[in-house]
């Protein structure tokens, strides 16, 4: 009885792309089917409205009737939809768009390759976190929000909700190369836009969308982000911990109230760091907390 178990066939990935790819193509033909037909009976419309029922058969800009710019507009957007769904979704659509990241991550790899090789340090003693820095031409910045006892997070999650954090973390990471545990990564529902996503992870056989480097520790983290003169270290904690010897700056929202938490920031050497900035906001409707702004710049 239970070794009579059904067979079930198996797609792989490669097929199930060509089948979704399918079906989306025979959705953008059906729409466009129905604003043909639309657009052919729109058209017969408008001519009888105008001709057979003589309504506002005085208008005539140009000369011409006022249908005839009717219908010509809408031909061209008929036309529009057509080159879209033609010529634009067919070589621009997502095997296009799986290319153009397949060359981006190339293109990173082969200027890190590039980089390494003319930045070769033959000394032994290069491994230490200090020594390294010297070949990478570059601000290493950390950016977290932590609150008065260095909670950052609980259960891979965040604990407060400060809208102005958010936006400051947006503002500020956009355009760079953003490096992170695994656990971060998998906390954000999808990639963040507008960054090049570097994960850190002791997986072997990690899996990630497409254009989201994979490491396996700190340095070649840091080596991956070489072209990025600003690269952000966004977390989690023990990332922090290895990161912060590399780091020349750290941009921290410090939250003013303690919490329960699992995942902590390291302290902050006052010895080794400099406050630079500070800028205090009271809690209001969209922050639920008090907060700082705060940067410090390594001494």
């Amino acid at each position: 009885m239970f070794g009579n178990k059904k067979n079930t066939p198996q797609i792989d990935k490669e097929q199930l792309e060509l089948i979704k790819n399918a079906q989306k193509r025979i959705k953008q033909k059906k729409r466009l089917y129905t604003h043909f037909i639309l657009f052919l009976i729109g058209s017969v419309a408008l001519i009888v409205v105008n001709l057979g029922l003589h309504v506002a058969e005085t208008f005539r800009p140009l000369n011409v009737d006022w249908f005839v710019f009717v219908v010509g507009f809408w031909l061209l957007l008929l036309l529009y939809h057509a080159f879209n769904v033609f010529v634009v979704n067919k070589f621009m659509g997502a095997d296009w768009e799986q290319q153009q990241l397949d060359k981006l991550v190339a293109k990173q790899k082969e200027g890190i390759t590039k980089l390494e090789q003319k930045h070769q340090i033959n000394a032994p003693e290069l491994k230490t976190p200090e020594k390294k820095k010297l070949k990478i031409n570059k601000t290493v910045t950390i950016i977290a929000a932590v609150a008065e006892n260095n909670a950052i997070g609980k259960d891979n999650t965040l604990i407060w909700h400060l809208r102005d954090d958010l936006q400051r973390f947006k503002t500020l990471t956009s355009g760079h190369c953003i490096i992170m545990g695994r656990k971060t990564f998998e906390s954000f529902p999808k990639p963040l836009p507008n960054r090049t996503h570097i994960v850190i992870t002791n997986q072997s056989n990690y899996k990630v969308p497409h254009g989201v480097i994979v490491v396996h520790n700190i340095a070649d983290a840091l080596d991956a982000a070489l072209e990025d003169k600003q690269p952000f270290i966004i977390g989690g904690g023990e990332i922090y911990k290895q990161a912060l010897p590399f780091a020349d700056k750290i941009e921290l929202t410090r939250v003013h109230d303690t919490f329960d938490a699992d995942t902590f920031f390291p302290e902050v050497d006052v010895n080794h760091w400099k406050e630079t900035s500070k800028t205090f906001h009271p809690k209001d409707e969209n922050n639920d907390h008090d907060y700082s702004f705060i940067t410090y710049e390594r001494q």
